[in-house]
Order: C-alpha cells, then structure tokens, then sequence
C-alpha cells in the first residue's frame, strides 16, 4: 500500500471512528474540513447548514464540478449482529470494516483525496472544482436542498457506492401518510363505532388498481404500504383514527401529484361505514448540528440522465482512457441527494467505491482495492471531464 493510499484509508478509519448521526455530524464535519485544509485546497468552508464544502481553483475554460457525498450515516442497529465493532475502523483481509465503510464515508475519504491529487501534482482543473459533503442526507437531503440555495455547479458527480460503475439515475422516494377517521367504541359493542380499519383493509386491496408507469431503464413506480399505527394501546378498543404510510418510488415519468390523485382517488371509494380519510405527503421540520432549520415535504425526486447525454458519454471516455476498459452504466436502486441536485437543473451522474447492497448492514466492509481504483477514478473526472464535455456539447451543437 502506498503512502496516499494508506493516509487515504486512515482517513476513512477516523470517520468510521467518528459517529455521525442525522443532527450530530459536528465532529466528522471537523474532521473532513481540518482533512481538507492538509491536503491543500484552496478553500475549505463550512456553510450555514452544516455541509463541508472544498474548492480546487480551476482556469475558467470548462463547466465547475462538484463532487457530492454526505456526512451521516443509519444507525448501527442492534451491537450483537456485529462480528466486528462498527465504529472501530478495523482492517481486515484488505477491506476496512464499519458502519458508513460503503455508505458513505469510504466514498467521501476517496472523493477528498482523489480530487486532492490535483494540488499534490501541481494541476489546475479546467473550470472549478468542489468536493462536498452534505448533512442529513439520510433523512431527506437538508444539506441538498440548501446547497442549491447558494451552490450550483452544473456538473455534480455522486459519490454514492456503485462498485465503481457508472450511475446515470434513480427513481424519487416520496413518503404519502393515509389517515383514517372512524369513531371508538368498546369491541364488545361494534355497531356503536366506526372502525376506520374496515376502510384501512379495503384500501390494501383497492391499492393493486393503481396504475403504475414505467421506465425502461428505472423500472416502474412502486407504492409499499410499510407502517401503520392506531390511536388505542388496548385489543378490546375499536380505534378511532389509523395512520397508513406508503413508501412511494416513483419514475420521472410519474409526478408525486399524478400519483397523488390515484392514490386519493382509491382511498376515497374505499372508505365503509361512514369513516373519512385524507392523504397527504407529511411536511417535517429538520434541525441541523449548526442550529438551521428548514420545513420540507418528504420527497427525494428522481433523475435520469440520457445515454446520449454529452455529460454521461464524457465521464465514459474519461474512464475508459483512464482505467484502460469499458466502464458500465446503470442506475441505483436507492434515492440520494442526486435527485434534489437534478431538481435545481443541474446534470447529475454517479460513481463510487463499495458494494451498494452493504449499505445499511450489519458488518458493512468495503474493499481498499476499490478506493484505490476510486482514487484514479475521482482523479481523473475533476481533471477531465470538465472539458470532455465542453468539447461534445459544441459538437452536438454543431
């Protein structure tokens, strides 16, 4: 392993080993800004919300890119399903283990530091480039949604696991909540109430009518009911009011408003004896570690970027000449922070080490191979990929 690589992993062993929760990401956002300033940027800053932000000057003859990740990270779960500690960093068999290995913190250490190689070996991008790490990407992207307040480079590079591969688009996640009125009453006594889960067990049913629209690079949109809780703590009690989430995927194609209208139209003839029911899509406050709050609808839009997109064909090129072979592209499963970046009408691709699918698990690991490969990865688009496609887009223009 040689010394870039090792300080790079070490790195990632220091943010593994710094917890950091939705709200509590003060202290990893200390460390990624004090990392940053060592390996030179030549702007390092801290907003208002929260996020990390890095700046590398470039000559202002190609679109800026920002290279995006985030800060926190789910919780660890239950400690006993985990062989090896989680916030420990450990090494083992060339893979460093730990909650936030693959999701997100292998990624942000490969991101820091493979753009940090332009400092280290004298280069100048060719338009700016930022690395950015934001804040509560994980419940709803309020570092996101402020960044594009103030920050919006056209070309946004997320850092999000995806083996290495190419990643060109994600369906939205939308949360939709279904809450049921009925009237309590004694169990024993049925016909004195209205019991809003007769309404509840119809809609679950009803829900298969809901037309789904499809993409054939996305898939089709889903609706999942996933929770549901009632106003009563007691068996004996027909319960007033029922709350019904829905986790909503949706594809471009399928606005949150046209999902929206199916869906109230099938809770609406769904309702029995004489409940009522409404839909919404539930607005929260969140407050970041820096005291910024934000109100915001529980929805991540989806993005998509064409094959033929100058953007996605550049990145391809640049990688190919890079890591001498053909790149694949494909979409993630999982919404990111891509999406409210897609939203503010900046292009949108993705690329990061680690496998997608230990994200959010036990004994999540990602290999020291693949930050490796990141770092030339990373590397090579702040460089390049600015001027690739400066270069294709006038010649489609053409």
């Amino acid at each position: 392993m040689n010394d870039e690589l090792q300080a790079c992993v070490q790195f990632l062993q220091r943010l593994i080993q710094t917890p950091a929760l939705p709200g509590e990401e003060s202290k990893i956002a200390r460390c990624v800004k004090e990392e940053m300033e060592r390996l030179a940027y030549d702007s390092v800053w801290i907003d208002e919300a929260g996020n990390v932000i890095g700046q590398i000057e470039g000559e202002g003859r190609a679109p800026d890119v920002m290279f995006a990740t985030h800060l926190d990270h789910v919780d660890i779960g239950p400690l006993g399903d985990w062989e090896i500690p989680p916030y420990e960093g450990q090494v083992r068999k060339g893979k460093v283990w730990g909650r936030g290995a693959v999701d997100i913190k292998g990624p942000l250490a490969a991101q820091v530091y493979g753009v940090a190689r332009l400092k280290r070996q004298g280069m100048r991008p060719p338009g700016h480039v930022y690395v950015v790490a934001t804040v509560q990407e994980e419940i709803g992207g309020v570092g996101a949604r402020y960044l594009m307040q103030h920050l919006r480079p056209p070309l946004v590079v997320v850092g999000e696991p995806s083996r290495n591969e190419l990643r060109q688009g994600h369906r939205g996640r939308i949360l939709y909540e279904v809450i049921i009125q009925g009237r309590s009453a004694h169990a024993s006594m049925p016909e004195q109430g209205i019991n809003p889960l007769d309404t509840l067990g119809q809609f679950l049913l009803e829900r298969f009518q809901f037309e789904a629209q499809e993409n054939p690079k996305l898939g089709r949109t889903t609706v999942v009911p996933t929770l549901v809780r009632v106003d009563q703590t007691s068996s004996n009690v027909i319960p007033a009011k029922v709350w019904l989430a829905l986790d909503c995927r949706n594809v471009p194609e399928q606005s949150r408003q046209d999902i929206f209208t199916q869906l109230n139209e099938i809770l609406q003839r769904s309702l029995r004896g004489g409940a009522s029911a409404r839909l919404h899509i539930p607005v929260v406050e969140q407050r970041t570690y820096t005291g910024y709050t934000l109100r915001m609808a529980a929805d991540n839009p989806p993005f998509l970027l064409p094959d033929e997109h100058p953007f996605l064909q550049a990145a391809q090129e640049v990688l190919r000449q890079r890591l001498n072979r053909r790149v694949p592209v494909g979409v993630w499963n999982f919404a990111t922070d891509g999406g409210h970046f897609a939203r503010a009408g900046l292009k949108v691709l993705g690329i990061g080490p680690g496998d997608d699918t230990l994200a959010h698990t036990a004994n999540e690991h990602i290999d020291i191979a693949a930050i490796e490969e990141a770092l030339h990865i990373n590397e090579a688009l702040a460089m390049q990929v600015g001027i690739h496609y400066e270069t294709l887009r006038r010649r489609k223009a053409v």
